[in-house]
Order: structure tokens, then sequence, then C-alpha cells
């Protein structure tokens, strides 16, 4: 039972560390355009934008991305929390199509099962 527990930590870290390049790739991409047409055209608008647009959109994935992240290490340390943690977040996951969908559905069935249900 603890390698699916700590397969399913394992997967929420990976998920969260994913989310956070994501972002931070979002936050630079967003705003290098912004800043090439300052410097280029001179206008201020789409700068103001793009960083208001990269740094909403990529605040909200590191605010999504993080938790995975700490529920996934407290999982494989162990910690009584994490189990329940994880499994809110696996939920919440499930709207994240396709990879969060099959990671939040096995974290699901992984997290639910106890030990003599689990065969192998």
């Amino acid at each position: 039972m603890q390698k699916y527990v700590n397969l399913v930590g394992a997967l929420h870290i990976g998920l969260g560390i994913t989310g956070v390049l994501g972002a931070c790739s979002l936050f630079f991409f967003t705003l290098a355009p912004g800043i090439l047409v300052n410097m280029i055209a001179d206008e201020e608008i789409p700068l103001l934008i793009l960083s208001t647009i990269g740094t909403l959109l990529s605040f909200f994935i590191l605010l999504t991305s993080i938790p995975g992240i700490v529920g996934g290490i407290a999982l494989i340390k162990g910690k009584d929390w994490a189990r329940i943690f994880v499994l809110v977040l696996s939920v919440l996951i499930l709207f994240n199509f396709p990879i969060g969908t099959a990671i939040g559905a096995y974290s699901i069935w992984a997290l639910s099962q106890s030990d003599d249900q689990v065969v192998g």
C-alpha cells in the first residue's frame, strides 16, 4: 500500500513542479513581448496589459500548484494530515484535463483503499 501512496505523492509533486515551471514561463512570455513593444514603439499600453494578464495568471497557477508540492512531500513523509489534504487536491485537479484528470482519478483510487483491500 505504501508504494501506491508514495507514487501518488510523487505524481502530485511532479504536477506541482510542472505548474510552477509553467507559471514562470507564462510570466516571462507575457512580459517579454510587452517590454519589446515598449522599447521599439514606445507604447506603454501593451506592456501594462500583458504584464497584468501574465502576472495574474501566473499567480493563479502558482497558487494552485504549490499545495500539490506540499501535499506530495507530506504524503511521502507519512504525515497524518497529508492523506486527506491530497485527497481533496485530487478532487480539485480532476478538472485539469487530461493529465490532472488521470492523476486525480488514480490518487482518489489509491488513497481511498485500505491496506487489506489492495492486492499485489
